[in-house]
Parts: C-alpha cells; structure tokens; sequence
C-alpha cells in the first residue's frame, strides 16, 4: 500500500499546482513541488525523478485512474490544465452517494489487504482519497477473517493473471505428503483460484498426466509463466460448479457425492440449521434424542474434520465408510488422553 500512497501524494501535488492559474508550471517546478510534499508527508529525501513526474502526468490524463485530467503543455514548457475548473477531486456523484460508496470501500479495504490485484490497490486508494474530504473520520464497521502469517499470498495477483490471460505455468511445489525434501516441478495449466477457510488453493491440470490438481498456494515455491507453452482448455468442466458437491478443496473429476446422514443433539440443532455444514443440507426428522440432517457431498479429508470438529454433540449414521473413518479418529483421539 505504501507505493500507492506515495503515488496518490505525487498526483495530489500536481493538481494542487495546476489548480493555481495565477503561475505558469514547467516541468522542474512540479518535480521541486512534488519534492517538496514527499519529504513533508513521507520524509523522503530522495527528491522525485523527471520520469517518474513525466509518468504521473500521463497516469493522471489517461482512463487509468479515472482522472482524465485535461493537462496541456503551452509554448512546449508550461503545463496546465485546460479547463480551469478541473481537479482530481472533483466528484459528479451526490452525498448520499458518497456515503454510499464510503461504505463499500471501507469493505473492499479489507479484501484489499491480502494485496490481491495492484489496480484494484490504485482505485481504492483514490477514491478513499476523495471521499475522505466529506468525512476524514470513517469508523470499520466490518471485519472479515484474516491471517497475516499465511504464505502464499503473494502469488494471488501473478496467478489470477495467468488463469484469465491462459498461461502455462511451471511450477516448484513443495507437498506435505511428498517424502521427498526438494520441490517437484512440473508444468500446470491453471484454471481457478478457491479460497477455503483463509487459505488459498489453484486449481490446475497437469500437462504430464493431464490429471487434475488442487495446489496450496502456501505450498507453491515458485513459478514461471510459460509464454511459448500452448495453454491447454478444459472445457468439459464447469468450474463455475466444480466445487458445489463438496466441503473444502479434495475432489476429482471422478468423484461422487454421497447422502450423508447425521443426528445432531437437540442442543446443536439451532446452530446447524441457522450455519448449514452444506447447501445441500436437509432437516429430515427431529426426535428426543436429536435432529436428524442429510446432505449430498463428497467424501473427503475436510468432510471429516467439519464432523469431528462437532465432537460429543454429532454422530455419523451413513454411510458406513464415513462412519468408520471418524470411529477410528476419535479412538486414536482417546489414546492420547489414557494416560
């Protein structure tokens, strides 16, 4: 963010200079003045390069924050704007638009604080800018679930481009499961990025096995994009729905869902029915000895720990194989407490 900040306060600095007609602007007057704002705001001493004021100039004329700034250069030296009423912040919308939109930034801020995508960075900054001036005070209304520890982050915005431009990537991952200490490279083409529980995975097909693989993000070393590598479609899925069967991320193209059958104690059930464990959740009978739920999922690790999560209040009725496996995790469970 703090890029991004130091960019707002060059593009705020020219503005306020070409807002004032009573003096002509050449180039090195805006850098001396944007100079001069860096060090005040920042305590950068490093001054401003010619290019990089020559950038924002054209950053702030384009469509590419929204500016449009109608900036002219007269008798080949002087910059100004051609419209005499123009600034950055002049806004078209109305107050209860403003308040409005405060409302939704304050939300995007926090999306935006895994660093998702730079541009998204760029327009928040710019319009929290602007609506700042009706009210410098905004108080944080809502707060979404983050960890500043989780790795891979910082992939997010390299592989969301990759999946929308369609490039192959070569990929280093490191596996839990993989007995061996050094990565495994292989070459993926990737189609979807899943979030579950805070953490982050890719969704990819292998161009070796052609199989497909659902890769943590934490566990990804690094990669390449892959510019002369064909991209290979899978148009016989519709990622729009791949996960919908399922609890979490485990899945394969092969896999079926099943009925899953449970009984909740009567003390739980309010909590089940209003924070359903699936979309697929059916209310099927309530009893004495508690409520009975059905959903159609998926078999798999996440499924497990969603039940077991629930501990002496759940009991697995179908089917049997689910059953068994969380038998047999809570037994090895109590081992630990015998002694």
């Amino acid at each position: 963010m703090a890029t991004n900040k130091i960019a707002l306060i060059r593009y705020q600095t020219i503005d306020k200079c070409l807002q004032n007609h009573f003096r002509k602007w050449t180039l090195e007057d805006l850098i001396e003045k944007v100079s001069e704002a860096l060090y005040e705001y920042e305590g950068i001493t490093s001054g401003v390069s010619k290019r990089t004021i020559q950038g924002d100039i054209q950053v702030m004329r384009s469509e590419k924050l929204g500016y449009n700034a109608p900036i002219v250069v007269v008798d080949r030296k002087y910059y100004e704007y051609e419209d005499t009423e123009f600034s950055i912040h002049n806004s078209p919308v109305s107050s209860a638009d403003l308040d409005k939109m405060k409302e939704v930034i304050s939300v995007m801020k926090q999306l935006n604080g895994f660093n998702y995508f730079d541009d998204m960075n760029e327009i928040i900054t710019r319009l929290e800018n602007n609506l700042s001036k009706k009210n410098p005070q905004q108080t944080n209304y809502i707060q979404f679930e983050e960890n500043p520890l989780l790795k891979g982050l910082e992939h997010l915005n390299r592989l969301y481009q990759a999946i929308v431009k369609k490039q192959a990537l070569l990929i280093s991952y490191q596996s839990f499961q993989s007995k061996k200490q050094e990565p495994m490279q292989a070459i993926y083409y990737p189609y979807l990025l899943k979030e579950y529980r805070n953490r982050w995975f890719l969704l990819v097909k292998s161009r070796k096995s052609k199989v497909l693989y659902t890769l943590a993000l934490d566990r990804i070393v690094e990669f390449y994009e892959l510019a002369n590598e064909p991209f290979v479609d899978a148009p016989e899925l519709d990622f729009d729905r791949y996960y919908d069967n399922v609890l979490g991320v485990t899945k394969t193209p092969k896999d079926r869902e099943q009925r899953v059958v449970f009984r909740v104690t009567n003390k739980l059930a309010p909590y089940v029915v209003t924070k359903p464990i699936h979309a697929t959740q059916k209310l099927l009978e309530e009893t004495e000895n508690g409520t009975l739920f059905s959903i159609d999922v998926i078999l798999n690790f996440e499924l497990e720990r969603e039940f077991l999560g629930f501990g002496e209040e759940i009991e697995i009725l179908a089917p049997r194989l689910l059953k068994r496996n969380i038998k047999r995790r809570l037994e090895k469970a109590v081992e630990f407490y015998k002694n």
